[in-house]
């Protein structure tokens, strides 16, 4: 996949990484990353991974360097829970 040049600050994306080759079964892993955009310049994304909707993990700050990831996905904002 080709990576974007520009991808916007704030916008919500699903980011696959790779994760390296299981041992076991000799096939390349991925890890998702689902979160807002904080920057992006070519070389690495900075990335506010959401919380987990159940709350067992809270919002995180990750970095991704650009040659780890496989795919980049917009996706749309979750709805907000009504009152």
């Amino acid at each position: 996949m080709t990576i974007p040049k520009h991808i916007p600050t704030g916008a919500r994306i699903v980011v696959r990484t790779f994760d390296g080759v299981d041992e076991h079964d000799q096939r390349m892993k991925f890890r998702d990353f689902v979160g807002h955009v904080r920057s992006w310049d070519g070389q690495s994304l900075d990335l506010m991974r959401d919380a987990v909707a159940n709350g067992s993990r809270p919002a995180q700050h990750v970095v991704i360097p650009a040659d780890s990831i496989a795919t980049i996905k917009p996706i749309p904002e979750r709805p907000q829970p009504r009152p």
